[in-house]
C-alpha cells in the first residue's frame, strides 16, 4: 500500500539555513498572531499613537465607540483575516 501523507516538505535554502515544513509540532494554535500583535501594541503603543491621527467629529453623546477603539477593531481584523 502507498502512503500518501507527507510529514515534511522542503524548500529553497535561505543562505546557510535549510527551510522545512514539517507537522510533527504537536498542538499549536492560529491565534499566535493575535497575541503578538497585541504584545507589540502594549509595549509600543503603535495603535494608540495611529488612533491619535484621526479627529473625531461625531457628537459626543452618539458615540458608543471611542476612535481608539475602532482603529484597534479595524487594526486586529485586517491582521487577522
Amino acid at each position: 500500500m502507498t502512503e500518501c501523507t507527507q510529514s515534511s516538505f522542503s524548500f529553497a535554502r535561505h543562505f546557510l539555513r535549510d527551510v522545512v515544513a514539517r507537522f510533527d509540532g504537536g498542538q499549536i494554535s492560529t491565534e499566535a498572531g493575535a497575541l503578538l500583535l497585541r504584545l507589540v501594541e502594549q509595549r509600543t503603543g503603535i495603535l494608540r499613537q495611529f488612533a491619535a491621527c484621526f479627529r473625531d467629529h461625531r457628537r459626543a453623546d452618539r458615540v458608543e465607540h471611542t476612535v481608539s477603539e475602532l482603529v484597534r477593531q479595524r487594526v486586529y481584523g485586517i491582521a487577522l483575516g
